[in-house]
């Protein structure tokens, strides 16, 4: 590659990829785009919040309540039984069988409700063959046991056998002294005092609870409005910078917010950038076709007799300027999609055809791994192998050598295009880049190719770098890419 001529795309250059729909203003004229609806919201955070935290409320506000009741009225109702308890052990130690067979008490039970008719406490001994004997409080009425069984210990249960009165039932069957009989004691109690005892502990529990999950509800709702609050200060600051002309948000805010405002002010930058990208290929590019139409309208004005040769070298400068201006665009517009791949293996196969059906004489070689993606739009990435490909194989003596390499960094992905012609002289390696640089004018091109090359490789946050081959003794174009990981 002896004396290097990068070549801009045009009608004899490499064209591997499809061709850029047109940008012409009439054609954008007679296509009027529908306004951008407005995306529906998903519904208010503060609600979700409120909805999450009366569920969560109810549920472990009805599940300890359940819990609690059950323990309290378990405890009472214990006590309760206990009590029971106390009185039928009373009875079994005072118990006696007397001459006739017949069982008694050697000392009254101390409770004075035992000798009150329907007192709501009562005692009875029974065995079968035998006369119960009940106490005092039961007047004329019975407890009504079961009989045909053995309780070695006490066994509680209720009992609806006296009507309104509903009992609570303790027995116990007991063989005393002297006496082979089983003898079955008794003790009940009415259970209106423990219906009441528990009926006043569930209503405690209730209001207490319903009074808990208020406050806890209250809570909530202030908690949601106060965290939430900081978010108004992010609306007024975005308010802040649509009627200011600020161009950042520096506000302190809460450090949960921080991410959401670093990334808008990511975007605000990379929106300035895009714009100052664009301001300066506008100007870029009317400075560009200033010139030549300056000189255009001084021919036409002049009415210079090689008007019509003129116009056709300045319109040539002109469409240069454009297709230059016109890829550093696309690029920057496909950049900012954000979701540029493009797999290399594919890309160089195809651009190595082209350049061979145009340069038959050349022989091109391609290795290194098949897999590897960059981030960089498909027609961009063959634009730019189409370049310096064709450039190897127009300017070498007829080997060009192209390798894929990834060892060295595993976010980048190295192209190196290798050719065994001249080279370029290390001073002029820099110089080549601009736009209009040519080191060899007897071969056709525009001198654009490689500055086509580099804006658009940095666009992307590559890099483009020439050096000497040290195999082939030509030109190395080291191209550098953002790598993918697969």
């Amino acid at each position: 590659m002896g004396a290097a001529d990068p070549v801009a795309p045009g009608p004899d250059a490499v064209q591997v990829s499809g061709s850029v729909p047109g940008t012409g203003v009439g054609a954008q004229a007679d296509t009027v785009k529908p306004r951008a609806s407005r995306p529906g919201n998903t519904g208010s955070l503060a609600r979700r919040m409120m909805l999450i935290a009366a569920g969560w409320i109810s549920f472990l506000l009805l599940a300890g309540g359940l819990a609690l009741n059950n323990t309290v009225t378990g405890i009472v109702t214990r006590n309760f039984d206990e009590g029971l308890s106390y009185v039928l052990t009373g009875m079994i130690g005072s118990a006696e069988i007397g001459a006739d067979g017949e069982v008694f008490f050697i000392r009254p039970l101390g409770d004075q409700r035992f000798m009150e008719p329907n007192s709501g406490l009562y005692w009875q001994i029974r065995a079968k063959g035998h006369e119960d004997f009940p106490s005092r409080s039961l007047w004329d009425r019975s407890l009504d046991v079961p009989a045909g069984h053995f309780d070695a210990e006490p066994h509680v249960y209720d009992s609806d056998q006296f009507a309104g009165e509903p009992l609570r039932v303790l027995e116990r069957s007991i063989i005393l002294p002297g006496s082979n009989t089983q003898w079955m004691f008794t003790v009940a109690a009415s259970r209106k005092d423990l219906n009441d005892q528990i009926k006043m502990i569930r209503s405690i529990l209730v209001y207490s609870f319903v009074a808990l999950g208020f406050g806890l509800m209250l809570m909530s709702g202030m908690q949601t409005w106060y965290g939430l609050f900081p978010l108004r200060h992010v609306r007024r600051a975005i308010q802040k910078l649509r009627t200011t002309g600020a161009s950042r948000v520096n506000d302190p805010l809460p450090r949960e917010v921080e991410p959401l405002v670093n990334e808008l002010n990511a975007l605000l930058a990379h929106t300035e950038r895009q714009a100052e990208e664009a301001r300066t290929h506008a100007g870029n590019l009317a400075h560009a076709l200033k010139t030549p139409l300056t000189v255009v309208m001084n021919a036409a004005t002049a009415k210079a007799p090689d008007l019509a040769d003129t116009v056709i070298r300045e319109a040539a400068v002109m469409r240069r300027q454009v297709d230059h201006h016109l890829a550093r665009a696309r690029a920057v517009g496909r950049r900012a999609v954000g979701m540029s791949r493009a797999e290399v293996w594919p890309s160089l196969e195809a651009v190595l055809r082209a350049v061979e059906r145009l340069y038959t004489q050349a022989r091109l070689d391609l290795d290194g791994p098949r897999d590897i993606v960059v981030a960089i739009e498909k027609q961009d990435l063959e634009e730019i192998l189409g370049n310096l490909i064709e450039n190897a194989a127009k300017y070498g003596g007829g080997s060009v050598f192209v390798t894929v390499d990834t060892t060295k960094e595993a976010q980048f992905c190295e192209i190196w295009i290798e050719d065994d012609g001249m080279g370029i002289p290390e001073a002029e390696r820099i110089r080549i880049f601009d736009r209009g640089a040519r080191l060899d004018t007897g071969k056709p091109g525009t001198g654009l190719g490689l500055a086509i090359v580099r804006d658009v490789v940095e666009i992307y946050g590559g890099t483009v770098h020439l050096d000497e081959s040290e195999d082939l003794g030509g030109l190395l174009v080291k191209l550098r890419l953002p790598r993918i990981p697969s």
